[in-house]
């Protein structure tokens, strides 16, 4: 799935941002702190950032800088300053577009979809992942195993969709925390273990022995490739 990451210090704000962006089909991760946000980047690597400028921790455009110092990660800039010169340096800094507050949400919904489209980030979300002997209806959120169908909870699901569509690779406590929740504390990472084994109950033959979801000792885990 597309991910975007909100960076935003305005609790109620992200919320109505995620609300719709998570409507429109995204993966939506957010922080509510520009080093937090930065750090939540570097972690996930999203398909797109929607900046806000005014931010504890570190100010928008730095927040900007260090991104485009490794990366062309598309931007786009959520602000109340209305100075030209900050659209400038924004801009100048590589944003990929810039909206100034109040703005409706419906209208951040379609500049992220025209600047994913520009950008070539934009997905197309399979409607099934087969892998193994597991099909995920991502649609209607069902996982099957040959003609089982398996009930799992919404953070379940997220959970194993974000790892079967990265067969191998290795995820952290904290990157599972921040796909689950929207956003991560490092002192709750071990509450991914507890839906790890709930998830283990649910779809492995023998929970103490997982053919799917494989332990990757001290990181994290990883869903086995085929």
């Amino acid at each position: 799935m597309t991910t975007i990451l909100v960076i935003e210090d305005e609790i109620e704000l992200a919320k109505v941002l995620r609300s719709y962006l998570e409507r429109a089909n995204y993966q939506v991760i957010t922080s509510t702190r520009g080093d937090n946000g930065l750090a939540s980047w570097e972690n996930t690597h999203p398909d797109l950032v929607l900046l806000d400028l005014n931010l504890p921790g570190m100010d928008g455009l730095d927040v900007a800088r260090n991104i485009r110092r490794k990366a062309d990660t598309p931007i786009i800039m959520l602000t109340a300053r209305t100075e030209e010169i900050d659209r400038l340096i924004g801009l100048e800094l590589g944003a990929d577009d810039y909206i100034s507050k109040p703005f409706s949400p419906r209208e951040v919904v379609a500049r992220v979809k025209a600047v994913l489209r520009r950008s070539g980030s934009a997905r197309e979300k399979p409607e099934l992942i087969r892998i193994i002997d597991l099909e995920i209806d991502l649609d209607a959120h069902i996982v099957r195993r040959g003609d089982t169908e398996i009930e799992l909870t919404p953070t379940e699901f997220s959970l194993l969709v974000a790892l079967a569509e990265s067969p191998g690779r290795v995820f952290s406590r904290l990157q599972l925390l921040e796909i689950a929740q929207g956003t991560a504390y490092e002192g709750y990472e071990r509450t991914i273990d507890a839906h790890i084994k709930n998830l283990r109950a649910k779809i492995e033959d023998d929970p103490k022995k997982p053919k799917y979801l494989e332990t990757v000792f001290g990181i994290g885990y990883r869903f086995r490739k085929e």
